[in-house]
């Protein structure tokens, strides 16, 4: 029986228990990357700009799909930049590697983002970030927790301002765009920008709730990601 693994990028200031209670399966190897400045990697600074951030975690994302023979790179709101960015990393490494994007609660990568909201002071940051994503990280409500959250947390945004995807060649695999029926973050128009990144298959795919849909709907989500087909699927 052939093996996936789930390649799962967190969005801004979470960490890979983000994805802890993900469900596995026989065919689906859930992977949560771990990204520095949180949890395991809490004293690895967090890079200043996306590409060195990536550049970093592709010895052990290669590490991570060695024995398995499909990848599905996942990631939702700036966890779809760092999956966009990986998975072009990734295949620049090794192309031989059978590989999908599922992008989530993300506009297309040219698309910059909105107000700037990371130089805020502590309270307004915090209100601010609740209200673009809505949903808060528990730790935030605890004061002592927040101080530990919050640089990480203001370096990512900061990281999701600045990004600029560089110039390069379309991706040659499929493409899948994910958000929330409800989300008034990201519309149907938005996410539908990632049709632009491919020259492969893309589909826009909608599930019930917000922007962080996900949080309630994980199950769902990956049994439409157990299903989609990949490139090897078609070879003789």
């Amino acid at each position: 029986m052939s093996t996936t693994a789930v390649l799962c990028f967190p969005p801004a200031g979470a960490g890979a228990t983000f994805y802890r209670e993900w469900p596995v399966s026989e065919t689906l190897r859930i992977v949560p990357v771990e990204l520095p400045g949180r949890e395991k990697r809490f004293a690895d600074p967090v890079p200043t700009d996306v590409g060195t951030l990536v550049g970093d975690l592709v010895p052990d994302l290669l590490t991570s799909i060695d024995n398995v023979s499909k990848a599905v790179f996942f990631g939702h709101s700036f966890g779809a930049v760092l999956a966009y960015e990986a998975v072009h990393a990734v295949l620049a490494a090794a192309p031989e590697v059978d590989a999908t994007l599922v992008v989530s609660g993300s506009p297309g990568p040219s698309t910059l983002r909105g107000t700037r909201i990371s130089g805020r002071d502590d309270d307004s940051f915090v209100a601010s970030v609740r209200a673009i994503a809505g949903y808060q990280h528990p730790a935030l409500d605890d004061p002592e927790l927040r101080d530990l959250v919050l640089p990480t947390l203001r370096a990512d945004v900061l990281l999701h301002e600045n990004y600029r995807p560089a110039g390069r060649p379309r991706l040659p695999i499929p493409v899948y765009s994910v958000r929330g029926t409800a989300d008034d973050v990201v519309s149907a128009a938005d996410a539908q920008e990632w049709s632009d990144v491919t020259t492969g298959d893309f589909e826009l795919v909608e599930l019930p709730g917000g922007h962080m849909y996900l949080v309630d709907s994980a199950a769902e989500l990956l049994d439409r990601i157990g299903r989609l087909p990949h490139p090897a699927d078609a070879r003789p």
